[in-house]
């Protein structure tokens, strides 16, 4: 049985939600990422740890992070690293 819920609330709560979902991921790779705010439509991330100089932050930014922020929060449209 599937115990997973749809996160509901504020745009705020759902991108902490993505975040949280992929945090696991990406530590097991010896790195972090971490919400710092949404301005607009925008939603900027940091990235700490091993991620910071890895040559596939990037990707898994854009591939990984964004792309769960965007489904559980379709309203932004992009997410940058500060």
């Amino acid at each position: 049985m599937n115990d997973f819920v749809w996160p509901t609330g504020s745009i705020e709560d759902r991108v902490a939600f993505a975040i949280e979902e992929v945090r696991p991921a990406v530590k097991a790779d010896g790195g972090d990422v971490a919400f710092k705010a949404i301005e607009g439509s925008t939603v900027k991330v940091s990235l700490m740890g091993a991620c910071r100089t890895c040559a596939m932050a990037q990707s898994t930014l854009t591939d990984f992070v964004g792309e769960r922020i965007k489904l559980y929060a379709p309203e932004i449209t992009e997410v940058i690293a500060e």
